[in-house]
């Protein structure tokens, strides 16, 4: 009884191998597209924001006075010396009421990594050294590289300053108004 027992329980173990191993190979050929398929199929969805100018093709195509135009409002407050108020910053071609779009597009595009939120808090439960940069304020909102921005800039301690100084010149320099 053994003996056949045993031999029964094989053929059902080859063909659950077998079929097993049939599932893998299709759903790798599912995945095995020559690159030329992937050309052909044109964007799917906004760009990433890797898909910046000198990071390789993806943005060149779109329409700069489009939809997708990187467009940022920058609200200033409590910073002093002129630096207060309202600009809208453009990108790709610069421009603007922003006092240096050159430079602040600059900045930004320096720092966009893709995977990362270039606009992000300061993570929570973070040492920061505990120095007070003054009471100057900032909102960011609009879209930069396809994703909505709404973002809330202080100097209330060393990780929001740091937060901050990143980003001169699209926020003000503090340094070099000896507020900061």
């Amino acid at each position: 009884m053994r003996a056949t027992s045993r031999a029964t329980a094989r053929p059902a173990f080859r063909r659950l191998l077998v079929g097993a191993a049939a599932s893998v190979a299709a759903a790798g050929s599912l995945t095995a597209a020559p690159p030329a398929a992937y050309a052909q199929a044109g964007p799917a969805g906004p760009p990433s924001p890797a898909a910046r100018p000198g990071d390789g093709p993806g943005r060149d195509h779109l329409d700069v006075h489009g939809p997708d135009r990187d467009h940022l409002t920058v609200t200033v407050r409590n910073a002093g010396g002129g630096a207060d108020g309202m600009f809208e910053l453009y990108c790709d071609p610069d421009g603007g009421s922003h006092p240096d779009p050159d430079g602040a597009c600059a900045a930004l595009e320096r720092d966009t990594r893709w995977g990362q939120d270039l606009f992000a808090p300061a993570p929570e439960g973070g040492f920061c050294t505990m120095q007070y940069g003054g009471p100057a304020t900032a909102h960011v909102t609009g879209t930069w590289a396809g994703r909505p921005v709404d973002a809330m800039y202080d100097r209330r301690d060393g990780c929001q300053i740091s937060r901050w100084d990143r980003l001169v010149p699209l926020l003000p320099d503090m340094k070099a108004a000896g507020k900061g």
